[in-house]
């Protein structure tokens, strides 16, 4: 059977609809990471290549400490992202139940 690369093409546009951590948005933010004295959220983009993180100390707020998070007042759900050393734009996040992983980090949120 011979396949040429331009009858592959749908199922490699498929394949990239999979792998996508937050389909439609540009980035996706993991659940805390706890470690030993230290909790971390990492921003992926859709490839799940690291793009931003934000580390602080267990007893500070991600919220209102490191620039980069908006939150929503209610509770701790990120509600926008701020890439770090950009005065480019602000992207908008909120929950989304097609959002994956990436490695073992769950999205909790995507942005777009």
């Amino acid at each position: 059977m011979h396949f040429s690369a331009f009858s592959l093409l749908p199922f490699l546009a498929l394949a990239d609809v999979a792998l996508s951590i937050c389909p439609g948005s540009k980035y996706g933010i993991s659940n805390v990471e706890a470690g030993s004295g230290f909790n971390r959220w990492t921003v992926y983009d859709n490839s799940c290549t690291k793009v931003d993180s934000l580390t602080l100390p267990p007893r500070d707020d991600p919220c209102t400490t490191g620039g980069i998070f908006g939150c929503s007042p209610a509770s701790t759900t990120f509600n926008k992202y701020m890439p770090k050393g950009s005065t480019g734009p602000t992207y908008t996040c909120r929950p989304d139940t097609n959002s994956g992983t990436c490695g073992s980090s769950v999205i909790s949120v995507c942005c777009h």
